[in-house]
């Protein structure tokens, strides 16, 4: 079973870059609210669109919910960052908070951002590959595992 081990260790680093850009970027989007800068903050969300385009004095309601995405951006950061560290150790249970948290995430950025195309293919996109690397690579070595009827190598 040296290769699930292996698959769940390369899905653990995947999360591990994955959680810190997204910390990253929601501390960006939050330190745009509270400086008052909103067309900041969407345009670094929105990067494939003219920053030009979003120029104007938004009501502090739209910078308010802007600010909830900042911090929802940190949070699923976090969280998939620490499942990665359980991941590598094989948990189950982290496999697949990681791929709800994180998964969940990206699917709602693919189907608004990307599919709208406001978005560059870097880093936005190639986060969403990553995320659905590492969903894939744990799933497959999870199951395989499973199936297996071998113990996952955690502490759990």
């Amino acid at each position: 079973m040296k290769n699930t081990s292996i698959l769940l260790k390369i899905a653990a680093i995947l999360w591990i870059i994955w959680g810190l850009v997204h910390v990253f970027a929601g501390g960006i989007t939050m330190y745009f609210i509270i400086s008052g800068d909103i067309s900041s903050a969407i345009s670094g969300i929105a990067d494939a669109i003219d920053p030009s385009t979003v120029q104007m004095d938004y009501p502090a309601a739209a910078g308010a919910i802007i600010g909830q995405h900042g911090f929802n951006l940190c949070w699923v950061g976090l969280v998939t960052f620490l499942c990665a560290f359980f991941i590598w150790k094989g948990n189950k249970n982290a496999i697949f908070l990681a791929a709800i948290t994180g998964g969940l995430t990206d699917l709602g950025y693919f189907i608004f951002l990307d599919i709208g195309g406001f978005v560059k293919f870097a880093p936005g996109t190639v986060m969403t590959i990553v995320s659905g690397a590492a969903i894939a690579l744990s799933f497959y070595a999870y199951f395989r595992m499973k199936n297996n009827a071998t113990p996952l190598e955690s502490t759990q």
